[in-house]
């Protein structure tokens, strides 16, 4: 081969074939794995693929297969919520280690709002993409629809709000906020307040259920008073908290339904004056990182984010390879007991 400014040039699909001794068309049905080869000439390619370090084109390969060798997890939140959120953080560090041992490639989209949530469905029905994972979703998302209506492989991450027949993976977040409840009760809490997430996503609609089902079962009910509506952010949950202390001063326990807004419920008790777990007991939800390290540090319910990214790339990666199958995973959480209550 010869060389261009130095560099040397691309192995050629036809320099494959004449290294291995057999036709061009052969290397292609070796690249694409085709059944129609011959073991002999199969190690045959392999072995000149290799001496040649040749790269197949993808953009050739796909229109062959129709495959792109990409999938696209997208978030239905500002980028600002994107990149701040730890649990978003380590959902995509999960994701890319389930798909290391594959081919696939995996792109981060975010979509709030009608016009992106638009744009995003333009471009994955032209292709460029072999199938989408849906997280964070709200009530008003149109993509669940758009996407199943097109056809494309796809898995929510949380149980679909309309109740609609799709592949999803979520925990059990009405388990984990009943359990993390019940242990405010068992340690005689009596005025026990909540900071919900938003009631438009089902995390936040699951986790004030498995509240009031944990205070029920134990003969109580719901005062509104000891109920805020946060935002899955830090800052919102200083803000429920500054809530919650004005409408209901004499509180002795707030459940948060998730870690960002426990620090941000923290660091408003603190301000006030209120001592942790003395005054108040605080427990979060997700065993995020920063739990660990908080002062106190964090009782939290923990979600299996491995599994879950596992469950999710794998019933993706059925669907893209023809699975049409509808399959729904609920995955265990379970309450991690730290100093904070």
């Amino acid at each position: 081969m010869t060389t261009v400014h130095g560099r040397a040039p691309s192995p050629t699909l036809d320099e494959v074939a004449e290294l291995a001794g057999v036709s061009r068309a052969t290397v292609s049905r070796v690249i694409n794995d085709s059944p129609r080869v011959s073991p002999e000439a199969r190690l045959a390619v392999q072995s000149a693929v290799d001496q040649l370090r040749y790269v197949p084109n993808r953009a050739a390969r796909s229109l062959v297969t129709r495959r792109t060798d990409t999938i696209a997890l997208v978030l239905s939140e500002s980028d600002t919520q994107v990149f701040s959120d730890p649990f978003f953080a380590s959902v995509v560090r999960e994701l890319s280690a389930s798909l290391a041992d594959t081919d696939m490639n995996l792109v981060l989209l975010a979509a709030r709002g009608e016009r992106e949530q638009q744009k995003v469905g333009r471009y994955v029905r032209q292709g460029h993409v072999d199938g989408v994972i849906l997280m964070s979703l709200h009530s008003d998302d149109s993509l669940p629809g758009v996407l199943a209506e097109a056809g494309v492989p796809l898995v929510l991450s949380g149980r679909p709000l309309d109740g609609r027949a799709v592949c999803y993976v979520d925990a059990d977040n009405t388990g984990g906020a009943r359990a993390a409840t019940a242990h405010l009760l068992a340690q005689g809490r009596r005025r026990i307040a909540t900071v919900t997430g938003p009631r438009d996503m089902i995390a936040g609609i699951d986790r004030y259920a498995g509240y009031r089902d944990a205070l029920e079962a134990a003969g109580r009910t719901v005062d509104p008073a000891l109920v805020a509506e946060g935002d899955f952010t830090e800052a919102g949950g200083g803000r429920a908290m500054a809530q919650l202390l004005q409408h209901a001063p004499d509180l002795d326990a707030v459940f948060v339904a998730s870690d960002p807004m426990a620090v941000g419920a923290l660091r408003h008790l603190r301000a006030a004056g209120r001592n942790v777990p003395g005054d108040v007991a605080v427990v979060g939800f997700d065993d995020a990182a920063v739990a660990a390290t908080t002062d106190p540090p964090l009782t939290t319910v923990a979600q299996p984010l491995g599994e879950m990214a596992r469950l999710m790339a794998d019933l993706l990666l059925r669907q893209v390879d023809g699975d049409t199958g509808v399959e729904a995973r609920v995955c265990d959480t379970r309450l991690v007991r730290r100093a904070s209550a």
